[in-house]
């Protein structure tokens, strides 16, 4: 009590204080009112102007946004390992996993409840947490430790700067609001190729090491790639910040469509003629010049995003009939589910970026933002899941649809490839720029 009372004091009124203080010295049976206030009132009062304080407020809002966005991405890294052995069993005409669900039997039941396989992640997780963790004896323990864990923690540190929502009780649904959020995305997401080029090397095997050496030069072939490709996009919202390209997106239209409705909403649906002239209306030789160049950059980004995620067809650091399991190899238990959780991560980091900057983000045609009511905000933040988790499942269908690439190949695409077409591209965006502004 003695800490609220000071750091309100300078929130209230000096009489306000003096009855506080009164209150608080005495004991709290013998607090009933004090010159006509309710104690317990202006307890309650103490502690409301204390959390609204602005520097407890960011503390307290952000540590709710952090544990609601974890929860939500540790339970879609789960589910998206089932949703790739589900689907990857449809396409190879198998089951896959459709027994593990409620295990009525041991609570005395006749019969379990398999309920379509959904319970295989946690018996998954279970089953990673108990298994022994064998260390090879030549392992550099130290690093051999630490690569695992840089891996898993650049992918959720990404997280933190994407917009998940609009709004939510007012508060705006992102960790950090940065001005450099789409530099702060590059400048973390390449830190993960140390913890698989460090778990190569202290793996102290020739497999382990070939597979981290591999993972270094594509990383670094298509990391250039994949900043070039967003630089058009950035040229044309003019800002850095992912709040503000998606309010450019709210206001404009999706970044990848070539053309959108001006005006059109769910009362004008039931008026044909209103619903023709927002389409004449969204439709300009500017933006259908434009959306060719952002079209590029999408598909680069969107190929490289592969390659940076180490998925199908780029999984070459751990081919496994090249090299065992690669950069893993000699790693298992707890060790192994932190590389497969973090490339899983990745994927749903990568997903949010490409939401963010070219699909939208949270925003969906004739759905307001969060200042028409908390209903909306939550929608919202459906709304960004949803398409990240299609576009999980377009990963998914890419790995299990597409041979691998030969490793030259890859390295040629990359330099001789995309590199020059983004660079390209750049050009290309800011003549049409200089042309539509002249």
């Amino acid at each position: 009590m003695g800490v609220l009372l000071s750091l309100s004091a300078q929130y209230c009124p000096p009489k306000r204080v003096e009855i506080f203080f009164l209150v608080a010295r005495q004991k709290p049976q013998e607090r009933t009112t004090v010159l006509g206030f309710d104690s317990e009132a202006m307890d309650t009062a103490l502690i409301l102007n204390f959390l609204n304080t602005p520097w407890v407020f960011l503390l307290w809002t952000t540590f709710l946004k952090s544990s609601l966005l974890l929860g939500i991405v540790l339970g879609l890294v789960s589910y998206t390992v089932y949703a790739e052995r589900r689907v990857s069993a449809l396409i190879q005409d198998r089951v896959g996993p459709n027994r593990v669900g409620i295990p009525m039997t041991l609570l005395g039941g006749k019969k379990d409840i398999h309920f379509f396989g959904l319970g295989q992640p946690i018996v998954d997780a279970l089953k990673l947490l108990l298994k022994e963790n064998f260390v090879p004896h030549s392992v550099n323990g130290f690093y051999y430790w630490l690569a695992p864990k840089l891996v898993m923690v650049p992918a959720v540190l990404v997280l933190g700067v994407l917009p998940f929502g609009s709004t939510l009780f007012g508060v705006q649904m992102t960790i950090a609001d940065l001005n450099i959020g789409v530099l702060y995305i590059f400048a973390i997401s390449s830190l993960s190729v140390y913890g698989i080029t460090l778990a190569g090397w202290a793996s102290n095997s020739k497999f382990p090491f070939l597979g981290g050496i591999r993972s270094s030069s594509q990383m670094i072939s298509y990391e250039l790639s994949l900043g070039l490709s967003v630089v058009p996009v950035l040229m044309i919202c003019g800002s850095l910040n992912l709040n503000e390209i998606i309010d450019w997106q709210v206001k404009n239209g999706w970044i990848i469509a070539p053309f959108w409705p001006k005006g059109l909403s769910l009362a004008s649906l039931i008026h044909p003629a209103e619903v023709i002239q927002s389409f004449v209306a969204g439709m300009s030789f500017q933006r259908l010049a434009l959306w060719i160049p952002l079209l590029i950059s999408f598909v680069i980004f969107l190929v490289s995003m592969f390659a940076e995620t180490n998925r199908l067809p780029f999984d070459l650091p751990e081919a496994e009939q090249e090299l065992v399991g690669g950069y893993h190899t000699e790693y298992g238990s707890m060790n192994f589910a932190l590389f497969f959780l973090g490339e899983y991560a990745a994927m749903i980091a990568g997903s949010g970026a490409i939401a963010s900057l070219f699909l939208g983000g949270w925003s969906f045609p004739f759905i307001p933002d969060g200042s028409h009511g908390i209903l909306w905000g939550l929608v919202n933040i459906l709304v960004f899941f949803g398409k990240i988790s299609l576009l999980l499942l377009f990963f998914i269908w890419v790995r299990w649809t597409l041979p691998r690439f030969r490793y030259d190949k890859l390295m040629k695409l990359g330099w001789l490839g995309f590199f020059p077409i983004a660079l390209a591209n750049i050009f290309v965006t800011a003549l049409i720029l200089a042309y539509i502004h002249k």
